[in-house]
């Protein structure tokens, strides 16, 4: 094992956290913001990039390892969690939002997880947090998410966190489902990734949904969420109240005549 080996247990149903146990000496690192609550004797300290080996001991090493984090629009920094007491002691760390923390063992996965770029929220320390880049130049001009994912490499536990309902899916070899971008949480290294084109120009302006799928062939396994931060984030900003209208709920023809440009006043 190159990764600390650490316990952990999943605490609540829809608003989740992660309280991870460290013996002495054990490293957990996490996303800036997840912590929930820690023990006395844990001491924080914020580091470049990861921590692990494989970003190097120097410091051109440690800027290329955080440079990383720059092009998945994270921070330059993240927090690693040590125990530095005599016995055990707890560190948790809470969802951002309404959804599922999913616990991940690398070690499991032919050591290399793939997700989305905001999912990842802790790992034993020497887990990588990289990227990973599709191979066909297509999937990054249409598919979103799809381009840049992070990518989760060793033999530790990693926890990935999405929205909603989680629905685990294992593909056969030559199986091929078709995702919104946006739901696709998490793939095993061996799913084969790309963008598929929505036929029918009006099922893409009137159906509701975007004008590319994302399609993935077994075999491996896959994660899906049903409800993407930026799906519930647009459903709360399109209810707001618009400036100057009303506050409560709009008949149909309101709704009409505001998509039309109608003034109510």
């Amino acid at each position: 094992m190159n990764n600390h080996e650490i316990d952990y247990k999943l605490h609540g149903d829809d608003m989740q956290f992660v309280e991870v146990e460290l013996d002495p000496n054990e490293t957990v690192i996490a996303e800036a913001g997840s912590l929930m609550m820690m023990d006395d004797g844990i001491q924080m300290e914020t580091i470049f990039g990861d921590g692990s080996s494989s970003q190097g001991s120097g410091i051109m090493g440690k800027l290329l390892g955080a440079g990383k984090r720059v092009i998945t629009g994270e921070s330059l920094f993240m927090t690693a969690f040590t125990n530095e007491a005599v016995g055990k002691r707890c560190v948790s760390f809470a969802s951002p939002y309404p959804g599922k923390i999913i616990p991940m063992d690398l070690s499991e996965m032919d050591g290399k997880l793939i997700c989305q770029k905001d999912a990842f929220l802790a790992a034993a320390k020497g887990v990588s947090v990289g990227i990973e880049f599709q191979k066909k130049i297509g999937t990054g001009f249409f598919g979103g998410e799809g381009f840049i994912m992070q990518k989760l490499e060793g033999d530790g536990m990693s926890f990935v966190h999405a929205g909603g309902t989680i629905h685990k899916r294992t593909l056969n070899a030559g199986e091929t489902i078709r995702v919104d971008t946006g739901c696709l949480v998490a793939m095993t290294g061996d799913i084969d990734y790309n963008i598929a084109y929505v036929g029918g120009i009006k099922t893409a302006l009137f159906g509701g949904e975007g004008l590319f799928f994302a399609t993935l062939r077994g075999p491996g396994t896959v994660w899906i969420q049903s409800l993407p931060f930026s799906r519930l984030a647009s459903r709360v900003f399109s209810a707001m109240p618009k400036e100057g209208g009303s506050k409560g709920e709009g008949s149909i023809a309101s709704g009409l005549f505001d998509i039309f440009g109608g003034d109510r006043n």
